[in-house]
């Protein structure tokens, strides 16, 4: 009996191992991207390459800036048109962009500095502690006279 391969059943065999092993599908589903703390959230615009448009505001790309998609996977900045984008960025020492990751919406939920383009702070949005924005230390708290 010979137990080796032929030239026809290694085509059916190699088709079996790939349909019965759940890698790719079960795996994409649960990745999570790490981004760097340093990265900041923006809408991305592709304008003329390299320039984009970043919140509205005309910035470049880095020479070798990376796009990653949202299957985290390397995107031409031709391709991406003039569609507007949620992504996370960093810029490099000079201040272009290095690099983006456009954002799947479970990405989006979570919160990141760089949307806020507003310079109208509330009492409301304070940080909560001893020492937030209109609070005083209590050695300078006002005290009462007699």
């Amino acid at each position: 009996m010979n137990r080796c391969l032929t030239r026809l059943s290694r085509p059916f065999f190699l088709a079996s191992v790939l349909l019965i092993s759940p890698v790719s599908a079960v795996q994409a589903q649960g990745f999570v991207r790490p981004f760097p703390e340093s990265a900041l959230r923006g809408a991305f615009q592709m304008t003329t390459p390299p320039e984009v448009l970043i919140n509205g505001k005309p910035t470049r790309l880095a020479p070798g800036a990376r796009i990653k998609n949202a299957n985290n996977m390397l995107t031409l900045s031709a391709s991406l048109g003039n569609n507007t984008y949620l992504v996370n960025y960093t810029r490099d020492m000079q201040g272009l962009v290095r690099d983006v990751w456009i954002l799947t919406p479970a990405e989006a939920r979570q919160e990141r500095e760089g949307m806020n383009t507003s310079n109208v702070h509330f009492e409301s949005d304070a940080p909560k502690g001893p020492l937030g924005y209109g609070k005083r230390p209590t050695s300078d708290a006002p005290t009462s006279r007699p």
